[in-house]
């Protein structure tokens, strides 16, 4: 419960709601630098008039905005009364999480204070959180069930976050090792191309899951737990044959696998594992004509207990506001166009009958 003090009355005005923020937390806390927080409540509620004289909030309009500038002062408040300081972003959110709940016809969601204090994994004093409900939805969907699908776009956490459930899971020994792989399928370029060997090939398209690591974990202790076979790195080829006991899997950028990998990869299953498996259904970098995996994977498996397909959009992006948008512009493109993305068949050069130069007969200079 938030220890904010709130009252109701109407006027000829509208509904007025009056909200005491008790003294021991400062305004700016709440309000933000230079009322960085407060503008933004304004630009979200325009119809409703907010004033703030010291220690008090009023709102004045419509009793159902009102409502929820109540309901946003009160969870703010839960928020910081956690220690964690509140972000324009964080405030952003929170806005459209309420706005979100108060359309569901059976009034349940999560609240957005739930969804900012979720901690699942504490670094070097940084701790790694969801931002969004459908994150937060897709990490308790990962401890609920043994196969979990997120699926969206990019910038939205569902590799990272995952990532972060594995090592949470090693760190509390639930199980024994963490395995990371990826299709190694190319956005344009192609590995004979690349120099080096097959593993120096390979490993440009492992790289984002070593970066990954790098932010959960002590860098000095990847080496050793990579040698011991702790953590295991490998493209998505490397896993065939095995069964995978005691593990926490994850198949990053399964758009770009075709339907029999993906059925490989989630036969590998064994006993004690658990499976994360995420991709972008709008960046598929396989051949024209070659279907994604990930596509297919969701007709079959759709009905199946303990398999949970957790769907992020664009307003699950935690990356810059930007690429949000970008995701929007590009779906949008895509509707119109019949979805005509993707890689363009390759054409040769037409092969006309070879014909042969009539052989000349050795000439001698007399």
């Amino acid at each position: 419960m938030s220890d904010t003090a709130q009252s109701r009355t109407q006027g000829t005005n509208g509904f007025s709601a009056r909200i005491v923020i008790p003294e021991k937390h400062p305004m700016v806390t709440l309000l933000g630098a230079t009322d960085s927080f407060l503008r933004v409540i304004e630009r979200s509620f325009p119809e409703t008039d907010i004033h703030v004289r010291g220690n008090e909030v009023t709102a004045t309009g419509d009793r159902a905005e009102i409502a929820l500038v109540e309901q946003l002062f009160s969870e703010m408040m839960l928020v910081l009364r956690t220690g964690q300081p509140l972000t324009e972003d964080a405030v952003e959110r929170s806005i459209a999480m309420l706005k979100a709940n108060a359309g569901d016809p059976d009034g349940a969601g999560t609240s957005p204070s739930s969804v900012f204090t979720a901690s699942i994994l504490s670094n070097r004093g940084r701790t790694i959180r969801p931002k969004t409900l459908n994150q937060k939805s897709y990490v308790d969907a990962i401890d609920k069930h043994t196969i979990t699908f997120g699926i969206g776009p990019a910038g939205t956490g569902k590799t990272y976050l995952a990532m972060a459930k594995a090592v949470q899971a090693l760190q509390a020994k639930e199980v024994n090792r963490i395995i990371l792989t990826r299709p190694a399928v190319e956005a344009g370029e192609r590995l004979g191309f690349l120099p080096g060997t097959l593993y120096e090939k390979i490993d440009p398209y492992l790289r984002p899951l070593y970066d990954a690591l790098h932010d959960m974990m002590d860098p000095d202790s990847i080496p050793r737990l990579m040698a011991a076979g702790t953590i295991e790195v490998a493209p998505l080829a490397y896993m065939r044959g095995r069964t995978l006991n005691d593990a926490f899997i994850i198949l990053d950028e399964a758009q770009n696998t075709s339907p029999e990998q993906i059925k490989m990869f989630l036969t590998r299953l064994g006993f004690n594992s658990k499976v994360v498996v995420t991709g972008d259904t709008t960046q598929i970098d396989l051949p024209s004509g070659t279907r994604s995996g990930l596509k297919v994977v969701q007709e079959i498996l759709a009905d199946i207990p303990d398999i949970h397909f957790s769907i992020l959009t664009s307003t699950d992006v935690v990356r810059h506001k930007l690429v949000g948008r970008i995701v929007d512009a590009y779906e949008r493109w895509d509707a119109e166009n019949g979805d005509e993305t993707g890689p363009a068949p390759r054409k040769s050069a037409p092969r006309g009958p070879r014909t042969r130069t009539p052989r000349q007969p050795h000439r001698t200079e007399s």
